[in-house]
């Protein structure tokens, strides 16, 4: 296959379809992010950097059978209260998607971007002629990280409930909640007084932390994620983020994927999985997969 990935970041799709099973000849990455670069060529060599998404052109590339990419969220966001959506200088940068997807004529498409609200989310549904598919990371991780999804892969069913718990995932210490709240780019400028970051786990919910005893008293001890717990939140491999101190490695986690959410889409593509699932698992459209997103 030939991918051709935008705002690619660390490269989550790679790992994504090596899990789904597919044989990637060409990865064609658009990426500006140095530490997101970095971790990429440590650990695919081979992937192919075009560079800034608003230069990048599919001429001299092969066919693409598959493009994808989750264009920046910040003016969808309702962290954001501006909120410009499409005319934002972030995520306007969704129009490079669509004209890519024009240029490339590509087989497949996944875009993925944050819950929004629903004047932009039905523009790029419009754009794109399909709905979105809501799935949240908590059902194959021990993170809490509600996203959209608009494809054209025909999907089957949703993904198992691993029931995996944040306590699941920690090296040492205890937590107070069963999940652990969407990672973000933030994870990488962490509080260093105690009492600040106890009173933003608590007050805010911009954090998550662990308590180094069971009755979760900030005074015995709190700490932030090490690099371990932030990429198994993610599902990404062991190690995967080695090249990068940890709070470099928070800030290209927060902008990536979850694997195995992306693993489970991609895997549609496979016309014979599509049909072993379907057989094995009652099929749910995708209104009932879009069934509670915003209005």
């Amino acid at each position: 296959m030939n991918i051709l990935s935008l705002f690619d970041g660390m490269s989550c799709g790679m790992i994504a379809l090596e899990r789904a099973g597919f044989k990637v000849e060409n990865y064609y990455a658009s990426e500006i992010d140095k530490y997101a670069m970095k971790v990429s060529a440590a650990n695919y060599p081979n992937i192919i950097q075009l560079g800034d998404v608003r230069k990048v052109t599919t001429k001299g590339l092969p066919q693409i059978d598959l493009l994808i990419g989750g264009s920046p969220c910040q003016d969808f966001s309702r962290g954001n209260s501006e909120r410009l959506g499409l005319l934002g200088d972030k995520s306007g940068l969704f129009s490079h998607y669509v004209r890519l997807l024009e240029e490339s004529k590509s087989k497949y498409y996944l875009l993925e971007n944050v819950i929004m609200d629903r004047f932009y989310r039905d523009g790029i549904s419009e754009i794109l002629g399909v709905n979105p598919i809501r799935l949240n990371s908590s059902l194959v991780s021990a993170q809490l990280r509600d996203r959209l999804y608009w494809t054209n892969i025909p999907i089957v069913g949703l993904p198992e409930d691993k029931k995996t718990l944040l306590q699941d995932v920690l090296t040492d210490g205890y937590t107070d909640r069963k999940k652990s709240r969407c990672l973000l780019v933030s994870d990488s400028r962490p509080l260093t007084t105690p009492k600040k970051m106890f009173h933003r786990y608590k007050k805010t919910g911009f954090t998550t932390l662990a308590f180094s005893s069971n009755d979760f008293d900030w005074e015995k001890g709190i700490r932030y994620f090490n690099k371990k717990e932030l990429e198994e939140l993610q599902t990404v491999p062991k190690n995967y983020t080695k090249c990068l101190t940890r709070n470099q490695a928070a800030a290209v986690l927060g902008n990536g994927w979850t694997v195995d959410v992306i693993a489970w889409i991609l895997q549609f593509m496979d016309e014979e999985k599509r049909e072993e699932i379907r057989k094995n698992q009652k099929q749910t459209t995708l209104f009932d997969l879009c069934e509670g997103v915003t209005t």
